[in-house]
């Protein structure tokens, strides 16, 4: 299976859960799924981790942003955070989820393969 990198580019609570899902769909059939959130979407992940439509999604029977974040990390999903964007945000990386690493788009694209699909969320 070809890997799949997905990049967060707009602080959307919504967006990020979708590529969450993504990712962990991608993870949970054996493939490489790395997300990366640049600049502005690095604020989604300040502590606490959450969205707006969390009731919705638990009383739906669904994770919460915070709980779909672990799932995904412990099912094998990278998450970057772009270096600029915790700067704009004003965090370090100590603040970021467990397991996330600080990086930039140019370390994202180093370390992926010529096969891999590329998507804008």
């Amino acid at each position: 299976m070809r890997p799949l990198a997905l990049i967060v580019a707009t602080p959307e609570p919504e967006r990020l859960r979708g590529a969450l899902t993504l990712a962990a769909a991608q993870a949970a059939l054996g493939g490489a799924a790395t997300l990366f959130l640049q600049l502005d979407a690095v604020a989604l992940l300040r502590p606490p981790l959450g969205a707006p439509q969390d009731a919705a999604h638990r009383a739906a029977g669904l994770p919460d942003l915070a709980a779909l974040m672990d799932e995904a990390r412990a099912i094998g999903v990278r998450l970057l955070a772009c270096q600029s964007g915790l700067a704009l945000a004003g965090l370090v990386a100590a603040d970021l989820p467990p397991g996330a690493e600080a990086a930039g788009p140019v370390a994202l694209l180093q370390d992926l393969p010529d096969d891999a699909r590329l998507l804008f969320v």
